[in-house]
């Protein structure tokens, strides 16, 4: 099946050949059903925090940020041109759809149109004539093409995205400034940790180089940016319809990036004691963010009590001869998103403390969860497993298979989406880090059809970053405002009221 070629391509990329011949397996043979229960809903399984807690969680977290080491990780790779789907059809057709004309129509509102009308002028034309004149093509591809901003091959991190006076500021400023207003540690110093392409890394630098010093005296701050790429090792295999190792034209085997879930490494090389997540198109202009900056505040907090109780049960735990068992399991079924199975409390002593140890010792998230109002996006659920226990998942529309009834009515009763909102603790009570890779559940990966040189091929994506590689993590679900959520999909939602301000 392998040849000495392929062998030697995979030594290349840090990819074992046993890791190959399972991947085969599961294009084989598929992934295990997930046998889930039921949603999450508010008061079974999503907390609903009262005025007075976000206050007091806000406040602990303040109160101990300064004595915490934190990090900001935005998912930030990939190319932006999904959100240019339609004004790239309209290139190709040469027929006007809807979202194109509402772009033209509503150009001076955008955040690039300064930057376009530059374009205009070094082209020495007008924007205002052309858009006159109905030349709808002329203005669109002066902004997808490299003739013009190139935001057809730009990342979304790097798009101008909202409008300030004589200003506008990249969805990559607006992390850095969202940085400041809930991610200030120690020494006023701000972490930052984004994820991107290669090719993209060049343009991110550059940005920085621009505006890191203006930011840092405008906020009193220090900002500590890094980047990383998806590493090589992450990509999976390609197969074809007979579930052979797909081929290129040139015979070798065909890899492709393993999606978000291959980030699981990215995050378990950060050393921080709290990891803020959040995607790089979900951001509002300064006058929205005092929700936003409110409800992370009292997510960290609440992450921060919780560690504090776990730390506290494992120390009992392990001075006192007599652990109190029952208030143990009680906290953990309510804050870590976690049941014990039915013959629990009819095991032995020594069984129970050894489960008990072993849920506690898990890194824990704290993720919030908005209420369904027809976004796309994963959504939480409880999950049983073989042995009896069950837990708080996040879980896609494609782990789902609807002839299943208990899958079929759970996603139809669902109330509440996943919008990407975490907050993280990756370390022990110790301080030692956990090895994120413990607690990944290798099964629950997706496999999708897709082309290459016109040939059918199968793709292989791992567990999701937030859903299968956070699989076996301590979990508290918490319902936010769905003003928190304001992603951009398609550049016609930057002429959405939260993105104009």
């Amino acid at each position: 099946m392998l040849t000495q070629t392929d062998i030697n391509l995979l030594e290349s990329k840090g990819i074992s050949q046993e890791n190959v011949l399972e991947q085969i397996e599961y294009f084989k043979n598929g992934f295990p059903t997930l046998i889930i229960t039921k949603p999450a809903i508010s008061g079974e399984g999503i907390k609903v925090l009262s005025s007075a807690q976000i206050k007091a969680f806000g406040q602990l977290y303040d109160e101990q940020k300064s004595n915490k080491h934190i990090v900001k990780f935005v998912p930030a790779s990939g190319a932006a041109s999904r959100m240019f789907k339609a004004l790239f059809e309209f290139i190709e057709t040469k027929e006007l759809n809807n979202d194109t004309s509402e772009i033209v129509k509503k150009i001076t509102s955008l955040a690039l149109y300064k930057d376009l009308e530059e374009v205009f002028i070094q082209k020495n034309s007008s924007l205002v004539k052309t858009k006159e004149e109905g030349l709808y093509e002329t203005i669109i591809d002066s902004i997808l093409s490299s003739n013009g901003l190139n935001y057809g091959n730009l990342p979304k991190g790097l798009l101008k995205f909202h409008l300030y006076d004589n200003t506008a500021r990249t969805a990559f400023e607006e992390h850095l400034v969202e940085g400041v207003l809930y991610a200030t540690g120690h020494g006023n110093e701000v972490n930052l940790h984004f994820t991107v392409s290669p090719e993209h890394k060049p343009g991110f630098l550059d940005l920085l180089n621009r505006i890191k010093t203006r930011y840092e005296s405008k906020y009193t701050v220090s900002f500590n940016v890094d980047f990383s790429e998806q590493k090589s090792s992450t990509d999976t295999l390609a197969v074809d319809k007979f579930n052979e190792p797909f081929r290129g034209k040139d015979g070798a085997i065909l890899f492709r990036p393993g999606g978000h879930g291959a980030l699981l490494d990215n995050l378990n090389d950060i050393n921080a004691d709290i990891i803020f997540i959040k995607n790089i198109d979900n951001v509002v202009p300064d006058s929205l963010k005092k929700t936003t900056i409110e409800y992370k505040k009292a997510l960290a907090g609440l992450l921060i009590n919780i560690q504090n109780k776990i730390n506290h049960y494992l120390e009992v735990i392990d001075n006192e001869p007599i652990a109190p068992i029952v208030d143990i399991v009680n906290f953990i079924e309510f804050n870590l998103g976690f049941k014990f199975s039915d013959d629990f409390l009819n095991s032995s002593t020594e069984k129970q403390i050894s489960q008990i140890k072993a849920i506690l010792n898990r890194p824990l998230r704290v993720c919030g969860m908005v209420k369904n109002e027809g976004e796309p996006g994963g959504g939480p659920f409880w999950v049983k497993h073989h042995d009896g226990t069950q837990s708080l998942q996040i879980l896609e529309s494609s782990q789902f298979d609807l002839s299943i009834p208990h899958h079929k009515n759970a996603l139809e009763t669902a109330t509440h989406f996943n919008p990407v909102d975490l907050v993280c603790s990756t370390k022990d009570r110790f301080g030692k880090p956990f090895n994120l890779f413990k607690y990944r559940d290798s099964q629950t990966g997706f496999i999708s059809l897709k082309s290459k040189d016109g040939k059918e091929l199968k793709a292989l994506e791992l567990p999701g970053l937030w859903n299968g590689a956070m699989a076996f993590w301590n979990t508290a679900f918490v319902e936010v405002p769905i003003e928190t959520f304001n992603p951009v999909k398609t550049i016609n939602d930057l002429l959405r009221p939260q993105h104009l301000g």
